[in-house]
């Protein structure tokens, strides 16, 4: 019984000390907005994070098929991008951008890998969420995983999302319960329909979610 009580108790402390890691620092990230660091990368495409945000699940919810040109804002180190790459195909074409230039170069590491010898239609892109470098209305779906929160000035950014999606175009927005940016799905919806993006489609629940909207 005094080991299952000592047991009892040092699970008890650990997840008392999740919880406050959790609230410190979602205050911190509340003041403080900036990509994911490159060293993390590691852990965003781990199995771990694949199995707690299935990646296939994430592309699917997103509504991204075949022949699509596609763009991923904050594709990091290529969690969700080799699987969107899969299901977009050969006729299809994925822009992988992300602003910090050590994520696109484990990216690209990945790609080199013998069992990613098939992928062909990623163009890594280094810039910002607020300078897309592509023409007005000229992509089928941008979608984003666990970004649109880090990005400061979300206004802008979705304003330029906007300006590159073909009218009728898909934004897909994707979160995760653990991510220290998450926000509930009213806020996303809010937050993209201010923006002038019609609300589609949610998939999901609290745990994760992926919303879906149109530009009209």
């Amino acid at each position: 019984m005094d080991i299952l009580l000592s047991a009892i108790y040092v699970i008890l402390i650990i997840l008392a000390f999740l919880i406050l890691w959790q609230i410190l620092v979602r205050v911190v990230r509340r003041y403080l907005k900036f990509p994911a660091p490159a060293f993390i990368g590691g852990f965003l495409d781990s199995g771990y994070r694949k199995r707690l945000q299935p990646p296939q699940k994430i592309v699917e919810n997103s509504g991204i098929i075949k022949g699509m040109k596609v763009l991923e804002i904050g594709c990091g180190s290529g969690a969700f991008t080799i699987e969107a790459a899969r299901a977009i195909g050969g006729n299809g074409i994925l822009y992988a951008l992300d602003i910090e230039e050590d994520m696109l170069k484990q990216l690209q590491r990945k790609l080199a890998r013998p069992e990613n010898a098939d992928i062909r239609n990623i163009v890594p892109v280094h810039k910002s969420a607020y300078d897309l470098p592509f023409e007005d209305s000229s992509l089928d779906l941008v979608f984003m995983v666990t970004v649109l929160q880090e990005i400061p000035d979300k206004r802008r950014s979705l304003s330029e999302i906007k300006r590159v999606l073909k009218p009728g175009g898909t934004l897909a927005v994707s979160e995760w319960l653990f991510d220290p940016d998450y926000p509930w799905q009213s806020t996303t919806r809010r937050q993209c329909e201010k923006a002038g993006f019609v609300f589609n489609i949610s998939h999901g629940n609290l745990w994760s979610y992926t919303v879906r909207f149109k530009k009209p």
